[in-house]
């Protein structure tokens, strides 16, 4: 184990299962010697992140939902309770019906459109409110973003938009939190075979799209994207703030696919 983590606390939510985003942030974090609370969201989701946590030393873990201002209050009290302070936090929440992760953008519903904003955008506002308090000494929040926020990517629909006003947001809280020593960034990784992923329409084929026509001719990997939080929230990146750090083998600078694909 190395320690660029080392002495350092946070709490990493959206955890799915051992092949979530969030989980290959928060072993890579962990293999640096940070120390890890992790949020769920009700039994079923708890019985699947309890022996996850476990597997890296972590018994903090708090229910939380992030549309019920009680539910995140009773959250962010817990670990109050257990841990003066806060180092990081990983945001990695994001919802949208699925049945909308298909067909056409312009039959987006207005139900769903709040929804999707509140979960994926609104709720990054929610948790850094009430985790700032406890960054008494600086720190570093992180969310996940993805290229479909400013390109077309098929059937990401209204989850391009809700990415968009994160990135967004991203740029609004560096500059609120800057003073306090707090950093904000976006890790943005091409197409992943994530529980999320698996939603949107055509996965399969989007997946091996990027992988044929990007730079380095292949996706992200979990510890690729680990790694980079990492920096982010170590002492190395205490220059960086308000970035969309691309984690995609390079495929959001090509415009055209590859000519052996084309």
């Amino acid at each position: 184990m190395a320690d660029l983590m080392t002495g350092k606390r946070g709490l990493v939510m959206g955890v799915a299962n051992e092949r979530s985003i969030a989980w290959g942030i928060a072993s890579a974090l962990h293999a640096e010697g940070a120390e890890l609370a992790f949020s769920y969201q009700g039994e079923a989701f708890g019985k699947r992140v309890e022996p996850l946590a476990a597997s890296l030393g972590s018994d903090l873990l708090v229910d939380v939902d992030v549309t019920d201002d009680a539910s995140l209050d009773a959250a962010f009290a817990k670990i109050a309770a257990r841990w003066d302070r806060l180092d990081f936090l990983v945001h990695a929440i994001a919802y949208s019906d699925k049945t909308e992760l298909t067909g056409r953008f312009i039959n987006t519903s207005k139900a769903n459109f709040q929804n999707s904003l509140a979960i994926s955008c609104y709720s990054l506002i929610d948790v850094a409110r009430r985790a700032v308090p406890m960054m008494t000494q600086g720190g570093t929040i992180l969310t996940l973003t993805f290229q479909g926020s400013n390109q077309v990517m098929p059937f990401y629909n209204v989850m391009g938009v809700a990415k968009a006003a994160l990135e967004s947001t991203v740029r609004y809280l560096a500059n609120d939190l800057g003073p306090e020593g707090i950093r904000v960034n976006a890790i943005s990784p091409g197409p992943m075979k994530t529980l999320a992923g698996a939603a949107i329409g055509g996965a399969r084929k989007t997946f091996r799209e990027t992988e044929a026509n990007a730079p380095l001719r292949s996706n992200a990997t979990l510890e690729a994207v680990g790694g980079t939080a990492v920096y982010l929230a170590s002492d190395h990146g205490a220059c960086t703030t308000g970035e969309i750090v691309h984690v995609d083998g390079g495929y959001h600078v090509i415009g055209m696919a590859q000519p052996e694909n084309l």
